[in-house]
């Protein structure tokens, strides 16, 4: 399964089944490396879709006459 058709969660589960077996120590360097390299690619692409979640995270505030107005998501940095 390619990082970019997985979901978030898939892709979180794919990450713990990585760290889980290189916490073995049981798989060789070579093997070692492409796991790391796959866990350093499933996280970047985790990263890339709570950013994109971020973006598209609304405020409702009340609008004049009460009722909720959505806002766009302001950064509190």
């Amino acid at each position: 399964m390619t990082t970019k058709k997985m979901t978030f969660e898939q892709s979180m589960e794919r990450l713990n089944a990585i760290v889980k077996q290189l916490e073995k120590g049981e798989v060789p360097l070579s093997e070692s490396l492409a796991l790391f390299e796959e866990g350093t690619t499933l996280i970047s692409s985790c990263g890339k879709m709570l950013d994109e979640a971020e973006q598209k995270v609304v405020m409702l505030r009340k609008g004049e006459n009460g009722e909720p107005v959505e806002l766009p998501f302001e950064d509190g940095e």
